[in-house]
């Protein structure tokens, strides 16, 4: 078995320009790219391209804070201080205060996230103290204050479970309060009943694409969409006590997710933006081929996945997303900022990728 999945990397490495097709620019030839050394190099160097390139100053929402979890698991990896110091630039620059997005709420606590995960390097409270206030505040749209607090334009939407719920079980494991995770299973479960598609395995964006078709009749299910759910559960699952009702649960569905999405990887190891019609935007998409790529890569890694079922899938998405780096470390092949499927281009890049890309280098590097 060691020898045939050798074989088959070594397949991929040598392969990897006819594999990666329009992907194709950062693929190395004479690299082993599945190497610890080379996966850090190019995690630093896409790092560092973001860094460098800020999409924009105004930094203190749901994209950049995507971004800041891809930093911590980059720190994590490489435990160099210049990354930890980059970590903790930011969230010292805002205080440690939750996001700006007064209009869904969820999204208010991504940021917190990172604000934990220093935490528990440095356990200081003042670093989650103004993240807990606003939780705990009981104002309207505060997970306090009970109701649908996560909705966005009186929706529920997918993405929310990549943001919020995470944050909610570190907070927990933090503090000790359990009330935190009875927060998280009570948003994270009734999105789950609103939005997931038991036939096919995968979650609608919202109640608008439930009944919704493409020009080819085929369903809608956002490639980000589903990325942000099934890379969410990981950073649940971490915090989550395993005598917890829903463990089990949050398990069944990462599962179940990790079946369906591999059934329509595509042959360059990327996802389209449309998981349920590849041929309605056939270029390929980075942002959620990254999350798929983190989520599968740390299931087969904490045992959750059979690994010579799904090794094979984070390999050719490892290959394909690297493909995607240009030789300045730029990210291409990102959808911009969407709540459906749509067209993609080389030239488009954005950090919430770059923080997806970081996630999934610092899981495919543990398989090695």
């Amino acid at each position: 078995m060691i020898k045939k999945q050798f074989l088959q990397r070594a397949l991929l490495t040598c392969v990897a320009v006819v594999v990666s097709g329009c992907c194709a620019e950062n693929t190395g030839k004479n690299k082993d790219v599945f190497s610890r050394q080379e996966i850090i190099a190019i995690m630093d160097k896409v790092n560092n391209y973001q860094l460098a390139h800020p999409w924009t100053q105004e930094d203190h929402n749901w994209i950049r804070s995507t971004y800041y979890t891809g930093v911590m698991a980059l720190y994590k990896t490489t435990q160099e201080q210049r990354i930890l110091d980059q970590a903790m630039s930011w969230a010292e620059k805002h205080k440690w205060m939750e996001g700006t997005e007064d209009d869904a709420p969820a999204n208010k606590l991504t940021c917190g996230q990172t604000y934990l995960e220093l935490y528990f390097l440095k356990k200081r409270s003042e670093m989650i103290e103004p993240i807990r206030k606003w939780v705990d505040c009981g104002k309207p749209r505060s997970p306090s204050a009970g109701g649908v607090w996560y909705s966005a334009g009186g929706m529920v939407y997918a993405d929310s479970l990549y943001v919020a719920p995470p944050a909610l079980a570190m907070l927990a494991k933090a503090t000790g309060d359990i009330k935190y995770l009875e927060y998280m299973n009570k948003m994270y479960w009734d999105v789950v009943d609103q939005l997931f598609d038991k036939d096919f395995g995968l979650f609608y964006r919202d109640k608008r694409f439930l009944e919704a078709t493409t020009e080819n009749g085929k369903k809608v299910f956002w490639s980000r969409g589903n990325g942000w759910v099934i890379a969410g559960i990981p950073r649940i699952l971490e915090y989550l006590p395993k005598d917890n009702q829903y463990y089990s649960r949050y398990i069944e569905l990462f599962r179940t997710m990790a079946e369906s999405i591999t059934k329509v990887q595509g042959e360059d190891g990327l996802w389209r933006t449309n998981l349920a019609d590849a041929a309605q935007y056939p270029g390929p998409e980075t942002s959620g081929s990254a999350f798929f790529c983190y989520a599968i890569a740390w299931g087969i890694n904490n045992g959750f996945l059979d690994k010579q079922t799904y090794q094979p899938v984070v390999d050719k998405a490892w290959q394909g997303l690297i493909g995607c780096v240009g030789p300045d470390g730029k990210l291409g092949y990102v959808q911009p900022v969407a709540d459906r499927p749509k067209p993609v281009a080389r030239k488009m890049t954005h950090e919430y990728a770059t923080g997806a890309f970081l996630l999934a280098g610092s899981e495919v590097i543990k398989l090695q």
